[in-house]
C-alpha cells in the first residue's frame, strides 16, 4: 500500500492544526492528533446533505444557499448539480487554506467548481454569517466539525446551541430550511431544533457510494412560520 505524503499544514482558529495528505489519488485531511475531518473517497452523506436540502426549496427563484465549510467540496458539487442557473451559492470557510488547497493541491477533486458564476467564497466564520442575516437565506447546509454532539472544537458548539439554533431561524426565509450534517446520531439534537421553531426531520446516509461503510446523520430542519 503506497504511504500518505504529507502536502500542506494549516492553523484553523482556536489553534487547531489541519493536515493535508495524499496517498495516490487519495486526500485526507486530518487534524494534528490524527483524527480524520474528511476523505476525498468518502463524500456521499456531504453530497446527500445539498441534495436533501435543496430538494426541499427547488423551484423558487433565485434561490440562495448559505454552506458552512468548503471541506473537499462535495457539498458544494452537489448543490451546484441541482440549483437552477439563477441561484446563489454562498460558501463561509473559516481556514483560508482549504480554498488554496482546492486549486493548489486537489484540482483533480474540486475541477472548475469554485468558477462557477453562482459561487461565492467568503473567508470567515459561518456563525458570523449566519448571525448577520435576517430572512435571506433559503437554505443553510452545516458540515462544521463532526456535527453537534462531536465537536473537536469548542466554539462551535456555539452553533449548534439553542442560540445558534435561533440564529439560523431567523436567517432563513419562511419555509426555508435548515440541513446539518453529523458523524453521529444525536436525538436531543433532534429535540433542540424542535424547541428552537423547526420542523424536523432526520436522515441515516452512508458516508460513501456503495451500501458499506460508515453512515452519517442528516437533519432536515424546516422553518415553517411565515
Amino acid at each position: 500500500m503506497l504511504p500518505w505524503t504529507h502536502l500542506a499544514t494549516a492553523l484553523a482558529p482556536g489553534g487547531d492544526t489541519l493536515r493535508l495528505l495524499r496517498r495516490g489519488d487519495e486526500f485526507s485531511i486530518r487534524l494534528a492528533d490524527g483524527n480524520e475531518l474528511m476523505n476525498s473517497r468518502l463524500g456521499g452523506s456531504e453530497r446527500a446533505l445539498a441534495t436533501l436540502a435543496l430538494e426541499r426549496v427547488s423551484g423558487r427563484p433565485a434561490a440562495c444557499v448559505l454552506i458552512g465549510g468548503l471541506g473537499m467540496g462535495f457539498t458544494l458539487r452537489a448543490a451546484q448539480e441541482v440549483a437552477p442557473p439563477d441561484a446563489r451559492l454562498i460558501v463561509s470557510e473559516i481556514v483560508p487554506e482549504l480554498v488554496e488547497w482546492a486549486d493548489l493541491h486537489m484540482a483533480a477533486v474540486f475541477g472548475d467548481c469554485l468558477a462557477d458564476a453562482r459561487v461565492e467564497v467568503q473567508a470567515g466564520d459561518v456563525l458570523a454569517a449566519i448571525r448577520g442575516a435576517r430572512r435571506e437565506f433559503d437554505a443553510i447546509l452545516l458540515d462544521v466539525d463532526n456535527g453537534p454532539d462531536g465537536l473537536t472544537r469548542a466554539g462551535n458548539d456555539a452553533l449548534y446551541g439553542e442560540e445558534g439554533l435561533r440564529s439560523a431561524r431567523r436567517a432563513l426565509v419562511p419555509g426555508g430550511v435548515l440541513a446539518v450534517w453529523s458523524a453521529a446520531p444525536d436525538p436531543a439534537f433532534s429535540k433542540r431544533l424542535s424547541r428552537c421553531g423547526f420542523e424536523v426531520g432526520a436522515h441515516t446516509v452512508r458516508a460513501g457510494r456503495t451500501k458499506r461503510g460508515a453512515r452519517h446523520t442528516i437533519w432536515i430542519a424546516a422553518r415553517t412560520d411565515s
